[in-house]
């Protein structure tokens, strides 16, 4: 089967947010300080394996369906749906925050191309419901990390005499 214009340039949102992704994990894996800095730190290079591991995927699976992709710097940065990441120092609660949003925000360019590859080709679309499962479960792992139930602490019953 040869990819048609729209399910290559479908894989190719994909790739490039992924890519992105690895490109800006690094950096925050980098660059991360403050509490729970260690935990984080080692949490961050999981996300950029995911991302290392699924953009491959998405390239060779583009490949095997004869389109061509392209994980240049230019065009990466030229079409990526990501917010730039801030440079410098980032204490770890930001870079939660920051992580978490890019998960996020590749999880939506999956779900926004899923419905069209799924149409073309379904086999393409098992490999996005693979980057879903990934993304979204990395996304709540590094976001329940600012989360807090908002509860009250319990206070013990007062003895009366």
């Amino acid at each position: 089967m040869d990819a048609s214009k729209k399910l290559s340039a479908n894989l190719q949102l994909v790739l490039v947010d992924l890519i992105e992704l690895h490109v800006q994990g690094k950096q925050a894996h980098w660059n991360v300080v403050g509490r729970n800095f260690r935990d984080l730190h080692l949490q961050i290079d999981e996300v950029v394996t995911v991302a290392r591991e699924f953009s491959d995927r998405i390239a060779e699976r583009m490949r095997a369906l004869h389109a061509v992709p392209d994980g240049r710097s230019t065009t990466v940065s030229a079409s990526t749906k990501l917010t730039a990441f801030p440079d410098g120092l980032t204490d770890t609660k930001d870079v939660v925050d920051l992580i978490g949003a890019r998960l996020e925000q590749v999880a939506a360019t999956v779900r926004g191309v899923h419905d069209p590859v799924d149409d073309e080709d379904p086999t393409t679309a098992d490999l996005l419901h693979e980057i879903l499962a990934a993304v979204e479960q990395l996304a709540w792992m590094i976001e329940a990390e600012n989360k807090s139930t908002h509860k009250k602490p319990h206070k013990s019953p007062t003895k009366t005499a």
